[in-house]
């Protein structure tokens, strides 16, 4: 039985979005900024030149990024060997779970509830609620902030009070950071897991654990033992489907967490996204017949999109794509993947939150055709028709048929 891997580069978006202008995004464009970046010679620490992807190029990177925004991207755009297209988001958020949910079939129903950009972000009441979950006098942050850089300016008060960093972003979402030795890493958990049922009965989409470590003086830095407590999605996904038809999942990285740990199955986690790309290729070559492989790599959008590293981002990408080429010599005859994204993080795009964008669609396994736009949603009907699945979403497959 053939099987199926549906790879996220998390919010490597390719701009284009048509309700962009509503987010304050208009313009925005991960991919085609970056590579314009790199061709001007803007992106050089740690590497140089062009931005070069020629395994994901080879499906159509740069066909997808002119398509979806119009951008001739420097460097990209060679004659195509895969499926190309890209894919438009209509849930009303440029989150996680929406892009997430959303490619697997279940677009959001509802409005997220987000916090004001008003100082302080949250009310007295649920300040009082951390508060006496954490067993603390206080709480530090209570502002939209990005996390790396509120973690380096209140890690070092946070070890002499003891109090957690609370801090929201653009996202509907509440995050505290703590350090995981001085404060507690079940404690963290434990105080998460009490807020979530709460905030989600007020839409609010994720509580997320950020655990850090570190000292003043040697500076801070965030572990891999970050847990997001998401609210479940709506209706059964193409996780359920699988499940249900007793295929094996596997589930790498976050999925697990974005998807409230409903049909899951195998759970693959690690320290960094190396280790997360190490799960992927050893299931390249042991997956089980008929199975689904879900695989999101958090650290395009954490470690350089939030900070707008452009060079970093570029690096990701750049060692990344070594990685694809490797992965897709690892496929038997019969197996699909595909790789695409939840969202945009432009590096070059002001503040410091997600960008509103198309997101690339290449697959492997089909031969070369152009796919076009097509929804989030086609995503999960592609791979439900693949692995012969009864979608139940409102989704359309874009695979072509095969040669028998």
């Amino acid at each position: 039985m053939s099987r199926a891997f549906l790879i996220v580069l998390d919010s490597v978006g390719c701009g284009g979005a048509p309700d962009a202008a509503d987010f304050g995004d208009a313009g925005a464009n991960t991919l085609g900024h970056i590579a314009e970046a790199c061709a001007a010679g803007r992106a050089d620490a740690g590497r140089s030149g062009p931005l070069r992807m020629p395994f994901l190029d080879r499906l159509g990177l740069g066909r997808a990024i002119e398509l979806a925004s119009g951008i001739n991207p420097p460097g990209l755009g060679i004659e195509p060997a895969g499926l190309w297209g890209a894919a438009t988001e209509v849930s009303r958020g440029k989150d996680t779970p929406s892009g997430h949910w959303e490619l697997a079939g279940v677009p959001v129903p509802w409005n997220w509830t987000y916090f004001p950009q008003a100082l302080p972000a949250f009310n007295a009441d649920l300040v009082a609620q951390v508060c006496g979950l954490a067993g603390t006098e206080g709480i530090l942050g209570n502002r939209h902030a990005a996390g790396i850089a509120i973690m380096n300016e209140l890690g070092a008060e946070h070890l002499r009070t003891g109090w957690p960093i609370c801090y929201t972003s653009a996202d509907s979402v509440f995050q505290i950071a703590a350090h995981e030795e001085a404060f507690g890493l079940d404690r963290l958990y434990a105080l998460c897991a009490g807020l979530a049922p709460g905030l989600h009965g007020r839409r609010v989409g994720r509580v997320i654990a950020r655990p850090f470590v570190g000292s003043a003086e040697a500076g801070f830095i965030r572990t891999g033992n970050r847990r997001d407590y998401a609210i479940a999605p709506p209706e059964p996904t193409l996780l359920d489907w699988a499940r249900n038809e007793k295929r094996a999942v596997h589930t790498i990285g976050k999925i697990a967490d974005i998807f409230a740990h409903r049909a899951v199955g195998q759970v693959h986690k690690g320290q960094s996204d190396s280790d997360l790309i190490g799960h992927l290729q050893r299931l390249a070559l042991e997956a089980e017949p008929g199975s689904l492989t879900f695989c999101n790599l958090v650290e395009f959008d954490s470690n350089y999109g939030h900070p707008r590293d452009v060079a970093g981002y570029a690096r990701a990408l750049e060692a990344f794509d070594v990685e694809a080429g490797a992965f897709l010599s690892r496929l038997g005859p019969g197996d699909l993947a595909i790789f695409t994204a939840d969202h945009g993080n432009d590096p070059t795009w002001h503040g410091t939150d997600h960008t509103r964008e198309r997101v690339p669609v290449l697959a492997w396994g089909y031969g070369a055709g152009r796919i076009g736009q097509c929804a989030f949603v086609d995503v999960a009907a592609s791979v439900a028709a693949h692995l012969g699945l009864a979608a139940r979403g409102p989704g359309r497959s874009f695979l072509p048929e095969r040669d028998p």
